[in-house]
C-alpha cells in the first residue's frame, strides 16, 4: 500500500483535486504530457511524482508515467501541497472570537471558510485572517498553519482553539495527541438511526475509489484507528439529529463514520448526502427535501462543544457554540414538517 493511503492525517485542502474524462476523438498520448497541458502550473516533474505516489488514477487504477490515455478514460488527480516557502498574507476578514487571552483564543468558524491555505485557496482562509489580526503566530509544522493545532472542514461550522504562543501550541498539541480534548458535534444524518447511542470503531484511510474521501476499514493494517461515540437527540422519520463525541480526530471522521453506519450527513454531497433517500409517506416529500437543500447547501455538521486544559492556568475551559442560522432554520423547517417533538 502506498504511503499516501497510509497517511490518513493528510487533509483535503492540502491537495488539489482534478477529474477528467478523455474525449472520444483523443489520440493516444502519454498521460504525464496530457495532464501538463490541462492543469495550470503543473510541471511534468510534478505530475510524474504524483503518478509515482499513486495520486493519479485512470479508471480507478494506478498507472505508470508512460501510460497512454485512450478515449473514454476517467482520470482523477491529486497534487500535493504547495511549496513550503509560499508566503501567507494577512487579510482583513471578520473573526467570531468567543474567548481570548494572552495565550490562546477560541473562535466560531463560519461555514464556507477554509481553515488554512492550499491549492486554489491561497486567500480568504482563517489563517489569512489570523495573520492580519494577530501578526506572527507560532506554527507546529512547515505548512504555514500559524496557531493551528486542529482544523474542521471548509463547510463545517463551529469551534476552533488557536495557540498564540509556542508553549500554548505545544501544550494543546499534546492534549490532542493524547485525545484528552473534549469535542462534541451536532450532525443531521439521513435515516432513522436504529440505536439511541453507540460507538463506531475502526480504521480510517483514504477511499481507494475517491481519494478526496475517507473510508472505514476493518483491517488494522490500513489507516489509523478512529473512534466516534454517537447519541440520538431527535428523530424526524426520514432523518435523525445526532450528537457525536470524538475520541480521535481523523480527516472527515464523522462524515465517514456515519456513512459507514448507513446514515450519511444530510446535504453532504461528497459522501452521498445530497441523494434523496427512500420515498417517504409524508406529503410533497421530494419538494420538501429540495427546499431543505436550498436552506443548507452544505453538510449538516457543527462543532458545538470544545473543552481543554488551559496551558497556562491549568484550569479546565469548556465552550458551547450555538447552531448557525442555516442549521437552525433547517431543523425548524423539519420539525414543523414532521411534527417531531424534542426528545
Amino acid at each position: 500500500m502506498s504511503q499516501f493511503l497510509e497517511d490518513d492525517n493528510q487533509e483535503e485542502e492540502l491537495f488539489e483535486h482534478h477529474s477528467f474524462t478523455v474525449d472520444p476523438g483523443q489520440e493516444m498520448t502519454r498521460i504525464d504530457k496530457w495532464l501538463c497541458d490541462r492543469i495550470a502550473n503543473a510541471s511534468r516533474t510534478k505530475v510524474q511524482a504524483a503518478i509515482e505516489a499513486d495520486c493519479v488514477l485512470v479508471n480507478d487504477r494506478s498507472i505508470k508515467n508512460n501510460y497512454k490515455i485512450k478515449p473514454g478514460d476517467k482520470i482523477r488527480v491529486l497534487l500535493p501541497e504547495p511549496p513550503r516557502d509560499t508566503e501567507v498574507y494577512g487579510e482583513d476578514l471578520p473573526l467570531d472570537i468567543l474567548y481570548e487571552d494572552a495565550h490562546l483564543l477560541v473562535l466560531n468558524k463560519a461555514a464556507g471558510m477554509v481553515v488554512h491555505p492550499g491549492f486554489n485557496n491561497y486567500s480568504g482562509t482563517l489563517v489569512n485572517a489570523l495573520v492580519y489580526h494577530f501578526g506572527q503566530l507560532p506554527q507546529k509544522d512547515a505548512y504555514h498553519r500559524p496557531g493551528l493545532v486542529h482544523r474542521i472542514d471548509k463547510d463545517t461550522s463551529g469551534l476552533l482553539v488557536i495557540g498564540k504562543t509556542e508553549f500554548t501550541l505545544s501544550h494543546l498539541g499534546k492534549q490532542f495527541y493524547e485525545h484528552s480534548i473534549h469535542r462534541r458535534y451536532w450532525a443531521l444524518v439521513w435515516g432513522d438511526v436504529k440505536e439511541d447511542e453507540g460507538t463506531i470503531r475502526g480504521q480510517l484511510a483514504r477511499d481507494l475509489k475517491d481519494r478526496r474521501k475517507s473510508k472505514h476499514y476493518d483491517d488494522p493494517e490500513i489507516g489509523k484507528l478512529a473512534i466516534t461515540h454517537y447519541k440520538v437527540l431527535e428523530r424526524y422519520h426520514f432523518c435523525t439529529l445526532v450528537e457525536c463525541r470524538l475520541e480521535t480526530g481523523r480527516t472527515h471522521q464523522i462524515r465517514a463514520h456515519m456513512t459507514h453506519l448507513g446514515h450519511p450527513l444530510f446535504s453532504d454531497e461528497m459522501y452521498g448526502g445530497r441523494d434523496i433517500r427512500k420515498e417517504s409517506a409524508l406529503p410533497r416529500y421530494k419538494q420538501f427535501i429540495a427546499n431543505a437543500f436550498e436552506i443548507m447547501p452544505r453538510q449538516a455538521l457543527h462543532a458545538k462543544e470544545l473543552g481543554f486544559v488551559h496551558p497556562q492556568s491549568q484550569e479546565w475551559k469548556q465552550f458551547d457554540c450555538p447552531l448557525p442560522e442555516d442549521f437552525q432554520q433547517l431543523l425548524e423547517k423539519i420539525r414543523t414538517y414532521t411534527g417531531a417533538l424534542y426528545s
